[in-house]
């Protein structure tokens, strides 16, 4: 049983999109739904790293572990919640999944014992076509090496109101925005996608990621990068070989 549902995990985590059936696209969900039912039961998370059930005042969460990808994360509402275009979002549970995700981070950089940098970890989520699931996951894990050049050559440029981010990351280009130090434990990542530019909201179509400030930044915090097309996938910008650990960065 642990070794089928393991298989059925690198299947949901790991597939590109377009390449999942439509029954495929709840193994997610079920592996969730094992995870929840065993904290509950028996005070265990297998095969999630940790489970939290939340409270009358904090929507649940979950973190599992990608197999076979040491350092790729997802974060999970432990509640039904297809994606980041869930209206639900846009209230206190959408603050409560971005604080969960922040805090799982440390389950991408204790793998690789000191030899990755906080800011080298990123968060993503995925638009519904760029997604293989439809249950709400964070993706947290390194960045890809050109990435984070090219936060390090630009990221001081970006504001606390959307601009063009000036070069492209991973292919894209994306719109970026500042957030504050002071300011990030209160923030919400799927509210503020509405304001993006480009026309009407469109969050099916909308995919983003998030990413620590460098060090030497005069104004600390995070940015937050998006963007829209149909099959958006800010998840792109990482690299779950993680090639940034093996360089020492």
């Amino acid at each position: 049983m642990r070794r089928a549902l393991l298989v059925a995990l690198v299947v949901a985590v790991s597939m590109p999109a377009s390449a999942a059936p439509d029954p495929s696209r709840d193994v997610l969900w079920a592996a969730l739904k094992t995870c929840v039912l065993a904290k509950r039961i028996a005070n265990r998370t297998f095969p999630c790293l940790s489970v939290d059930l939340g409270d009358t005042d904090r929507p649940g969460s979950a973190v599992l572990r990608a197999p076979g990808e040491p350092t790729h994360i997802v974060v999970m509402p432990t509640d039904t919640v297809a994606g980041l275009e869930a209206p639900v979002l846009r209230g206190p549970s959408g603050i409560a999944y971005w604080r969960a995700a922040l805090a799982a981070r440390p389950f991408v950089s204790d793998v690789l014992k000191g030899r990755l940098t906080p800011e080298a970890v990123g968060l993503a989520v995925n638009s519904a076509r760029g997604r293989s699931q439809d249950q709400l996951h964070i993706h947290l894990d390194c960045l890809k090496p050109s990435v984070l050049t090219a936060l390090k050559a630009h990221g001081r440029q970006i504001r606390t109101t959307w601009s063009r981010f000036p070069a492209p990351l991973a292919g894209d280009r994306y719109f970026a925005l500042r957030v504050p130090e002071a300011e990030v434990a209160r923030f919400n990542p799927f509210a503020v996608l509405y304001t993006l530019p480009g026309g009407r909201p469109n969050l099916h179509r909308t995919s983003f990621a998030a990413v620590a400030t460098l060090p030497g930044d005069p104004e600390p915090g995070f940015l937050l990068l998006a963007y829209r097309v149909p099959s958006a996938s800010a998840e792109d910008v990482m690299d779950h070989s993680c090639t940034v650990a093996n360089r020492g960065a």
